[in-house]
């Protein structure tokens, strides 16, 4: 509070110097400039206050004090107080100090009531993170820029087309077309191709690229007497055809697109409740990939799985299930008024929606048209009807942590179902029902004294405010466990999900206000994307046609996002850098005609992700080394021309996941649902730190990481610490950091001394000599044997003390599982 208070009064020419310190260290953002989850919590938890609270008085309509906040540029710049936002410096952000109401002379917004802390805790988060902002002015004048005219230029919004192989001179190198595209570009400017990457370096890219787990000594040995024998091209076929029918491929790949699913199991923000159901979601996704369901279908039952045609009680499941990727998003559950929670819970849908299909966020146009894309506002609105004409289920009840309730989603009972809450005996379920139903007499009283009040009259009972709070938290999870059960008190299978609703068309709301609607919008698609006009039904809510419109072969971007996160994910990055942002202001694709031939070819061979991830595996350009080349490297340095493979992280789960299958502890089966399922129940997340049944770190099990529970704002450690994707955003490509305190997780976590006392045993099992402990330590963690110096160093460490050999070898197993070379993948 005292440094808040102290910057509110600095002197005009020290917010003078750092308005111009500001400026030096921060660049405006510019046309072309990439996307980020940061611009993501921008447009999610900034803008809309700015709307909402500021542009009232301060935008290019009435800029008063000389402050404008609707661009970065005028924001940053500020008024007659200085720079209203000091990136990274939120006690010198005179905005913060405005908004968190520290200085009497300076609060904003200036009439009602303080902003709720939630938000005044985003601004000062916002501006800590350099306070990305992807607004930017026009260059040109906006009656010749327009998003239609994106429409009609952008690369990204014209329909892909096939394109012939380029001649290439080298003749020797390519095996597909896959790789004279490459080589053509690679001649034309200069460049060749790297050498292949030896055998066993390959395998293990192979290997974690594909089901995220290292091969095993043995699989590794029968790798390479094959490539002895038959040569490289049928060892790399088998290998490949052999991991991409293994489940562990759909845990893989399945995680995958958990990211740009934004899946969580809880709903985030202040109150946090937890979703016990969303793990059927999460499974849902990992059978799906495993049995390569085509693409487009794969779409097709996310958007609208209850709308489409069922042969039995376990595919309306499966199908409703499906859903799931509606409802999963965060929620503000502290959220009062209802019209405003349905306009933000529609938001989220269509946000993820278009970032996680077309990576392009629709829900810009929320507010106003989008300047530099084809969505207008009316387009925006369309969209908003047809999830508005939906229902989406979620499975929590009001309690004194949350005040929305949202109803589970029943499925259809099958054979070999798995359910956690627990059904009531004959009694308890009538007491249950009792109860209810007296709290339900006090309700209806209390809505009587209301309007008793409301009319002037005189109720027949009087309750207080604290009367009206405990019949609502108490009614709550009554009505909550009721719904988890049948008719006969016994539990009923659940899931989260959408269904059809009252079908209805929405108003346009001025400046996305809630309380300024205009003119109903048509339910429809976005219109300069749309093609031919496409008549919804009037008794369904229009995601079935939606996802049809969606998955059209001709659809410019379905494909393309696609082919190019498969692609991220097998190269390092995408030929479209920016895979989550394919607007005018992402990054153009570094092989535009190789982009365009893969998307098509995707969906002539039936959308399928396998087929997909086969072809691109098996062509000479992934089976590249990753050796530094000065002169090529001086010419490409960020390798976007494909000249060498890239040296890739591993990602947290496969971290995790590789020390427990080095130690022998790995247990390959699916997980009983999830910890937030078995043990958290429905429960406010801010309370489970008070439950000792659960594993301080949330990492308590042996099982593939994609099981651990995915809680918004508390994840297990090891995942926060190495880069997981944030579970409220679509995330297409992760960031990957190399900080300090991932060095001491490594040294220190009680999960990774285990791991290595368990290597250790394993090693102690499979040889009695130092010798055969090191060099099976080496081709367990590393896929190689070690060298003389590593061999003679390692031996030299394990015979240095004679006391206590058991703790020297579980050290240097920890030491082995420490390594960049473990971690890391060439």
């Amino acid at each position: 509070m005292q440094t808040a208070t102290f910057s509110s009064k600095i002197s005009r020419s020290v917010r003078g110097w750092l308005f111009v310190w500001a400026v030096l260290l921060t660049a405006e953002v510019t046309e072309g400039q990439t996307a980020s989850p940061s611009y993501d919590f921008f447009e999610s938890k900034i803008r809309p206050v700015l709307v909402e609270h500021c542009y009232e008085c301060h935008s290019a309509d009435n800029a008063e004090g000389g402050l404008r906040v609707d661009l970065a540029a005028t924001l940053r710049r500020g008024g007659e107080h200085g720079p209203a936002v000091v990136p990274q410096q939120p006690e010198a952000s005179w905005l913060l100090t405005a908004v968190s109401h520290t200085d009497a002379e300076l609060r904003m917004p200036p009439k009602g009531a303080k902003l709720p802390g939630a938000i005044i805790a985003d601004f000062r988060k916002w501006i800590e993170m350099g306070a990305p902002d992807p607004r930017m002015e026009v260059s040109v004048p906006a009656e010749t820029w327009t998003g239609y005219k994106a429409a009609k230029s952008h690369w990204a919004y014209l329909p892909p087309q096939m394109h012939p192989v380029p001649r290439v001179t080298d003749l020797t190198w390519a095996r597909q077309g896959i790789d004279r595209f490459v080589l053509s570009t690679l001649e034309k400017n200069g460049l060749h191709p790297s050498i292949d990457a030896e055998p066993p370096t390959l395998l293990r890219r192979i290997y974690f690229d594909l089901i995220g787990l290292p091969p095993t000594p043995t699989e590794a040995e029968h790798f390479l007497q094959m490539y002895d024998a038959q040569g490289l091209d049928i060892a790399m076929e088998w290998v490949v055809d052999d991991l991409l029918q293994r489940p562990q491929f759909g845990q893989r790949w399945g995680r995958h697109w958990l990211d740009v699913a934004r899946y969580g199991e809880s709903s985030g923000g202040e109150s946090n409740v937890s979703f016990p159901y969303a793990w059927r979601y999460r499974d849902y996704v990992i059978n799906a990939l495993n049995a390569d369901l085509p693409y487009d279908r794969f779409l097709t039952e996310q958007i609208a799985g209850d709308l489409l045609p069922y042969a039995n009680d376990s595919e309306r499941a499966r199908l409703l299930t499906a859903t799931g990727f509606l409802a999963v998003g965060p929620k503000n559950l502290g959220e009062n008024d209802d019209q405003k929670f349905l306009a933000d819970l529609v938001d989220e849908q269509i946000d993820s929606l278009s970032r996680a299909l077309l990576a392009n966020s629709i829900a810009c146009a929320r507010c106003h048209d989008h300047k530099f894309d084809p969505f207008s506002m009316e387009d925006y609105y369309g969209l908003a009807g047809i999830f508005a004409s939906s229902k989406t289920y979620f499975g929590t009840f009001t309690s004194p942590a949350n005040n929305r309730g949202g109803d589970p989603l029943v499925l259809p009972r099958t054979r070999d179902q798995r359910i956690y809450h627990k059904s009531l005996s004959p009694v308890e379920f009538e007491k249950l029902k009792a109860r209810q139903h007296e709290l339900d007499i006090v309700r209806q009283e209390i809505k009587e004294a209301q309007a008793a009040r409301w009319s002037g009259q005189e109720p027949k009972k009087i309750f207080t405010l604290r009367d009206v709070l405990a019949n609502l938290w108490q009614l709550g999870p009554v009505e909550g466990k009721l719904e988890t059960l049948d008719e006969h008190g016994q539990a009923l299978p659940l899931a989260m999900g959408v269904l059809d609703a009252r079908i209805a068309n929405v108003p346009l709301l001025l400046r996305g206000e809630i309380d300024r609607p205009g003119s109903l919008v048509p339910r429809a698609f976005p219109q300069a994307l749309r093609g031919s006009e496409v008549s919804l039904p009037v008794d369904q809510s229009g995601r079935l046609e939606l996802a049809h419109w969606l998955t059209a072969a001709h659809h410019p971007l379905t494909s393309r996002v696609y082919v190019n996160r498969v692609w991220k994910h097998l190269f390092g990055g995408g030929l479209v850098a920016s895979v989550d942002n394919f607007g005018t202001t992402g990054d153009k694709p570094s092989h535009p005609d190789l982009l365009d031939t893969l998307a098509v070819q995707f969906v002539q061979d039936g959308w399928s992700t396998k087929a997909l991830i086969r072809t691109l595996v098996l062509s000479r350009t992934y089976r590249q080394a990753s050796l530094y080349r000065a002169e090529d490297f001086r010419a490409d340095p960020e390798g976007r021309l494909l000249w060498r493979m890239p040296k890739r992280r591993l990602s947290a789960e496969a971290i995790r996941d590789a020390m427990l299958f080095t130690s022998g502890e790995l247990d390959f089966g699916a997980a009983e649902a999830s910890l937030v399922a078995t043990h958290i129940g429905d429960r406010p997340i801010s309370l489970i730190g008070l439950d000792r049944r659960l594993p301080p770190d949330l990492d308590g099990s042996t099982h593939p990481s994609v099981y651990l529970p995915v809680i918004r704002d508390r994840l297990p450690q090891v995942l926060d610490l190495f880069d997981f994707a944030e579970p409220s955003f679509v995330v297409g490509d992760r960031e990957t950091t190399n900080v300090p305190v991932q060095a001491l997780y490594l040294l220190n976590s009680p999960f990774v001394q285990q791991r290595a006392q368990a290597f250790a045993a394993r090693l102690e099992r499979e040889t009695s000599t130092d010798t055969g402990l090191v060099q099976s330590a080496f081709q367990w963690c590393f896929n190689r044997m070690p060298d003389t110096n590593e061999l003679e160093r390692a031996l030299a460490y394990l015979s240095s003390q004679e006391d206590d050999q058991q703790l020297l070898r579980v050290s240097f197993c920890q030491a082995m599982l420490c390594t960049a070379e473990f971690r890391n993948l060439d």
